[in-house]
């Protein structure tokens, strides 16, 4: 269980900071209707993903990792998730993961995604994961600059790697070399 400040407010004069837990359980199909909630407002967003709708559970579960797939929980409603992915089904990158992490607009800007994020780096070192990495669209401000706090580095920038709606976007490439495994 981890704590995470959710707000600051002032009140009469006095900063209250109001603290509630986070927990992370695993991704199943039983809660991946939350996890689709959150993936549709990503899409809906413009500036998360190429993909244009939510894909059904069995597919979704086919394409990401066994394990780095988990859920952040506050009073029981998924407020975010994220996952891996393999970055290439060759031997020699199978230490090798790609990242994708979701936050619920409304908990956004709340210090989730680090703590999710932190979690995933965690998880992915346990299973032998030396390199993370992950490609965000450039008006991604927001998730560019959480992973670079997360300790990801930008190593590329990919013009017009693909359209949405029509329209060319770039994406910067950023991964993060573990300190602790295949060292």
């Amino acid at each position: 269980m981890f704590v995470c400040l959710i707000q600051k407010k002032t009140l009469a004069a006095k900063q209250v900071v109001i603290v509630v837990r986070v927990t992370f359980s695993a991704i199943t199909e039983a809660n991946y209707p939350s996890v689709a909630r959150i993936y549709q407002a990503g899409i809906d967003s413009g500036n998360a993903t190429f993909e244009t709708s939510v894909p059904s559970f069995h597919t979704w579960d086919n394409e990401h990792l066994p394990f780095g797939r988990i859920v952040a929980i506050i009073n029981n409603v998924v407020v975010g998730w994220a996952a891996l992915t393999n970055a290439s089904k060759r031997k020699a990158y199978s230490g090798v993961a790609e990242v994708s992490i979701y936050i619920s607009p409304e908990f956004q800007t709340k210090g989730i995604g680090y703590k999710l994020l932190k979690k995933l780096i965690t998880i992915s070192e346990v299973h032998q994961i030396w390199t993370l990495q992950c490609s965000i669209m450039i008006e991604n401000k927001a998730s560019i600059a959480l992973h670079k706090k997360c300790g990801f580095r930008e190593i590329g920038y990919r013009e017009k790697i693909g359209r949405l709606h029509g329209v060319w976007r770039n994406n910067m490439i950023l991964e993060r070399r573990s300190k602790k495994i295949g060292i």
